[in-house]
């Protein structure tokens, strides 16, 4: 089972689709079941034998005391006309124009009318579009085939009638325009029974003489009985077949001709036309002007380029040069000469350190050398003094002697009344043993 539409949803999407199909529409009918209510809006419906059409003409829409057709341009001679929307009335074959769209509350499609008048005019709509749709079909209004105009184009031919307005603005508009431009005059009637084969015939025979770089066709505003030589087929398809790009400007911007559709651009006016060939020649100066400027800047960039261009190559030249060979060369030499002188000082005055710190070591050692003999010396002679005999008697002891002469250690070595000789540090003394005590007793 599909999804399942509310009735606003799917009134939505009909409406969507309606309005997408029918955007502007021509519709022809009898007016029926007429009504105004008080807000100034109208209400009505067209039928035929077959079937029946609800409409409604907002207020906003209805046009007041114009002085001109709205859907032709076609100035009113006699002054502004009252509004048709007012005489409107029941029974009436008008042809109204306007958008299809659904009115969600009362689920009816309707017509928003945008436009309406008599039956009479509408005939000639209703061929404007049957040929309007027949030549869409052949591929005349294909935007893809729609060539560009060239610029500032110096060759233009236009094909108008000679003493009408649209000519006089259009030269007046190119006066001041461009760089200056040959313009030559094709003329032909541009209304009536003759305008189209004449028409026609001018742009084929632009196209033959191959001088021309665009066509210009132009004409000044009239109601659609005026134009109606530019709805011509005859003109559509010269148009169509033209060898060179062609600029239409027909009637006012309001106006829309077969020519304006077929045309590879549609100017709004003949004075447009003028103004979409040629740039303001102010401008063009103000351009030149620009562009002088920024040659000015490009020089100077480029003078900037070059200039560091050449001072790059400069140096390459120096670095590859054999003077610049020999200064490298040179540099190399007293660049290594001074690590070199460095190294050198840096080896001599680390030969100089160890040799200073091994005549300390050698100085030490000598020292030792020499000293140590005479501290040996010194203890052997500290020694010998502590071995000299004699010594002890400077501390006031003596030495005794028996009568023989040698040396008492012993108080067993004598006897009483043995001799002695005792030896003081100043003198001997001569003395006799009259008594042995022994340590102790």
């Amino acid at each position: 089972m599909g999804t399942i539409l509310t009735v606003r949803e799917l009134t939505r999407q009909i409406r969507a689709g309606l309005e997408a199909r029918f955007p502007f529409v021509w519709v022809r009918g009898e007016v029926s079941n007429l009504s105004r209510p008080s807000s100034g809006h109208l209400y009505f419906s067209l039928k035929d034998s077959e079937a029946l059409l609800h409409c409604v003409w907002f207020k906003t829409a209805q046009r007041d005391n114009e002085s001109f057709d709205p859907l032709t341009g076609e100035v009113f001679p006699e002054g502004p006309r009252p509004s048709f929307a007012r005489a409107l009335q029941d029974g009436e074959q008008i042809l109204c124009a306007g958008r299809i769209t659904v009115y969600a509350p009362r689920g009816g499609y309707q017509l928003l009318v945008e436009l309406a008048q008599p039956d009479g005019v509408g005939r000639l709509a209703l061929a404007f579009e049957a040929l309007k749709r027949k030549l869409a079909a052949q591929g005349y209004f294909a935007p893809e085939r729609k060539r560009r105009l060239p610029p500032h184009p110096l060759n233009v031919a236009v094909i108008t009638a000679p003493g009408g307005a649209a000519l006089r603005d259009f030269l007046r508009i190119a006066e001041d325009r461009g760089y200056g431009a040959r313009i030559r005059v094709y003329p032909v009637p541009v209304q009536g029974d003759a305008a189209a084969p004449a028409i026609a015939a001018a742009l084929a025979r632009v196209s033959a003489e191959g001088w021309a770089q665009v066509t210009v066709l132009i004409r000044g505003g009239g109601s659609l009985e005026d134009l109606w030589a530019f709805n011509e087929e005859s003109v559509a398809d010269a148009v169509f077949a033209s060898a060179v790009p062609v600029l239409a400007g027909i009637g006012h911007e309001v106006d829309v001709s077969m020519a304006d559709m077929t045309a590879d651009v549609r100017a709004a006016t003949p004075s447009h036309a003028a103004q979409l060939l040629w740039p303001l020649r102010s401008e063009l100066m103000q351009r030149v002007d620009d562009l002088e400027i920024a040659l000015h800047r490009a020089h100077a960039r480029h003078f900037e380029a070059v200039a560091l261009r050449l001072q790059a190559l400069r140096q390459a030249l120096r670095w590859l040069s054999p003077a610049g060979v020999l200064d490298r060369k040179y540099e190399a030499a007293t660049q290594a000469y001074t690590g070199m002188r460095r190294a050198m000082i840096r080896l001599v005055e680390r030969r100089e350190g160890l040799l200073e710190q091994g005549g300390l070591r050698l100085r030490a050692r000598a020292e030792a050398m020499l000293h140590a003999p005479e501290r040996a010396l010194e203890h052997c002679a500290a020694s010998l003094r502590a071995l000299d005999p004699h010594a002890p008697l400077d501390r006031g002891y003596a030495l005794a002697y028996d009568g023989r002469g040698r040396l008492l250690r012993n108080a067993q070595d004598v006897r009483k009344g043995d001799d002695l000789r005792l030896r003081l540090r100043d003198g001997t003394v001569d003395a006799s043993v009259t008594g042995i005590r022994e340590e102790g007793s």
